[in-house]
């Protein structure tokens, strides 16, 4: 039954063999992937890809492949797969049609929005579910989880599922990301090795071939010579956006990461959450408590540095252009303020998006973020990271 997605891997360009293939079936019947898209699509992609370059000629081929599985009926999901509970619950969920979603009035802008939440809250007395006004979830409430409004505060749910809210009033716990990933970070680490400016310094601790043959040619006896090691002495700091919408791209992040700690030697990084405001974190286990202003970030590393900003830049529009707009806290300024900030302290900068850069421009807050960078902005591609180091270099 998978030989179509074969033949259409074969016909994208992708060059998987008829053994790789196997190894996919094998797969599938030892019960990797059941009931499982997402682990569908990874099993399929790691047994079937070995090259990073293919991998969006497979995203391409897999999307063809299987266009149409999302209008399976529910009832036929139903008999093919008992659904946790968790699941079940959200069955008063509220699924809109395109005529009725068009039929709901944003409440007209983030002050009247924010204003609106705050008469809520004092009015509302207990929960609530599947209304058009009140806190709560389910139905068409501007405030709450689980519904649809086109312009709303989301609250008490895991995650986007729409990418409409304004605002998230959530605490969530974002992990690290993970600097020693190797796989398929080769190829990023040569499109870094365009940023690199070569000095010898620290202890004698190479041998010196050359110096070697020379000095014992002179002296008549064999006399090793020693020199300090090559580094790269070009200075990066890197902002790396985490959490939210940046979740479906935490592998490849972490393989620029990884790449970059190897490449740079002079690397200092903090964390960041959609867009820049005051305060900047290392550790994001502790980025309530320990976190560092911006202030002291822009004071401390000088303008040698080249600076480089990793996020998808989607947001809502209002956390780049209003004090108030950020995420989760309260911003005395808006984040425009702070990137323009950073622009200005470090020349070199460089904004590196994970998103398709065909898809740019359908999303405001990335055409507000490339005017902030004067257009700096690359695609998380070798060849939008080799055009980047470009401009830095």
């Amino acid at each position: 039954m998978f030989t179509p997605f074969f033949e259409t891997l074969r016909k994208s360009g992708v060059p998987v063999t008829l053994r790789e293939y196997l190894t996919f079936l094998e797969g599938l019947r030892a019960g990797l992937a059941t009931y499982d898209v997402e682990a569908f699509y990874f099993l399929a992609r790691s047994a079937m890809v070995k090259d990073e370059r293919h991998l969006d000629r497979f995203d391409r081929a897999f999307a063809t492949a299987f266009k149409g599985l999302d209008q399976i009926t529910p009832e036929q999901v139903l008999e093919a797969v008992d659904l946790p509970e968790d699941w079940l619950r959200k069955q008063a969920e509220k699924h809109l049609t395109d005529e009725e979603r068009a039929e709901i009035e944003a409440l007209g802008g983030f002050d009247k929005l924010m204003e609106t939440l705050k008469e809520r809250l004092k009015e509302q007395q207990g929960r609530h579910q599947g209304g058009n006004k009140w806190i709560g979830t389910a139905g068409t409430s501007p405030f709450g989880a689980y519904g649809y409004n086109p312009e709303g505060i989301r609250i008490g749910q895991d995650k986007s599922r729409h990418k409409r809210a304004v605002k998230v009033w959530d605490k969530r716990e974002f992990r690290n990301l993970d600097d020693s990933v190797e796989l398929g970070t080769r190829n990023i680490k040569v499109a870094l090795k365009r940023l690199r400016r070569w000095v010898r310094q620290g202890a004698e601790e190479e041998l010196d071939l050359n110096g070697t043959i020379r000095a014992t040619a002179e002296h008549g006896y064999l006399d090793v010579q020693t020199r300090p090691e090559r580094h790269n002495a070009v200075k990066v700091l890197l902002f790396l956006d985490v959490g939210g919408s940046m979740d479906p791209f935490i592998r490849v992040v972490e393989e620029l990461f990884s790449a970059a700690r190897s490449e740079f030697k002079h690397l200092e990084h903090y964390y960041f959450h959609n867009c820049l405001y005051e305060g900047v974190w290392r550790d994001n286990a502790r980025r309530y408590d320990q976190q560092t202003p911006t202030w002291e970030v822009l004071n401390t590393y000088g303008h040698d540095y080249k600076c480089i900003f990793v996020g998808d830049a989607s947001m809502s529009p209002y956390e780049v252009a209003y004090p108030g707009g950020a995420n989760e806290h309260w911003n005395a300024e808006a984040g425009q303020v702070w990137l323009q900030r950073a622009r200005d302290q470090w020349h070199d900068h460089l904004w590196i998006n994970p998103v398709p850069e065909k898809h740019w421009q359908y999303t405001q807050s990335i055409q507000m973020i490339r005017e902030v960078f004067e257009d700096r902005m690359v695609p998380m591609t070798l060849q939008g990271i080799d055009r980047g180091m470009r401009l830095l270099g």
